[in-house]
């Protein structure tokens, strides 16, 4: 089924991250019902709350499971889950480092995925769907068209690896981050400031990549990395690359048919009104 009006949503676990979907679900006019053994569970407007997961996935069009990170938890969850839902049903998982085929092995996973949010689902736009070894490409593509229509920023990543990308990204920020707090270099305050006062701005307008192909002026990336990026080398957390000609072209496959002007104005004017935004509140 097709995302729409009519669409019934099932969300499994209603923590902070379930609670957020079901909003997100209801402000668009789904019918979301919730499943959750706690006693003291309120949901937003316009959510039902189910007696039990096969009850609340019995007649849903898309399944948002959001229950604990424990690997035979959601084994045994998805298990139900496949056996409970009707055969048509898009069964997603919250899980932030759990690939998908780590869960479906003994089971049909192919329609089933993950579509990792950041929290809170309903403000952050950005949803990592992951197919596992078993996900049709019929479930990745119906999964894109779900979050789309909910508003959302759908990345497909085609390779499983524990944390995903998003999540990868934030540990690797947060060790760097703790390791200068800890040494003595800056404090925790003023190190949020310069993220804040830089990085955060420039991220969340052009990333990590582009941001890094705008560095290099005219010469892109490929200047970047063969000049500045040279001093940086010894900074570097991961493994260096064995051929960072690949990565090099990478860049300028996604960027270099635009110009820089063209990029460059494009930049300033979003990290402007980041600015602005960020003073008028």
């Amino acid at each position: 089924m097709t995302p729409g009006k009519n669409a019934t949503v099932a969300v499994v676990g209603a923590g902070v991250i379930g609670l957020s979907w079901a909003r997100l679900f209801a402000e668009h006019g789904l019918t979301v019902r919730v499943a959750d053994p706690r006693a003291d569970l309120v949901v937003p407007d316009g959510v039902e709350v189910a007696p039990s997961v096969a009850e609340a996935v019995r007649d849903a069009d898309f399944v948002q499971e959001n229950g604990p990170e424990d690997l035979e938890f959601k084994k045994t969850l998805f298990a139900e889950l496949v056996r409970e839902a009707p055969a048509h049903a898009l069964l997603l998982s919250s899980s932030s480092a759990i690939p998908s085929t780590a869960f479906t092995r003994g089971i049909d996973g192919s329609r089933v995925l993950i579509g990792h949010p950041f929290n809170p689902p309903h403000v952050i736009p950005l949803v990592e769907v992951v197919p596992g070894e078993q996900t049709s490409e019929e479930s990745v593509d119906r999964a894109v068209a779900f979050y789309r229509s909910l508003g959302r920023t759908p990345v497909v990543e085609r390779k499983e690896i524990p944390g995903f990308v998003g999540n990868r990204l934030q540990a690797a920020l947060s060790r760097e981050a703790a390791y200068l707090v800890e040494q003595g270099v800056v404090t925790p305050q003023d190190l949020d400031t310069v993220v804040t006062s830089s990085l955060g701005i420039r991220w969340a307008t052009v990333g990590p990549f582009l941001g890094a192909h705008l560095g290099g002026g005219p010469g892109g990336y490929r200047h970047l990395a063969e000049h500045i990026g040279k001093s940086m080398q010894g900074l570097r957390l991961g493994t260096p690359s064995p051929d960072p000609e690949r990565l090099i072209r990478a860049v300028e496959d996604a960027y270099g048919s635009s110009t820089y002007s063209a990029l460059a104005e494009a930049r300033d004017r979003k990290q402007l009104a980041v600015l602005t935004a960020v003073e008028e509140n």
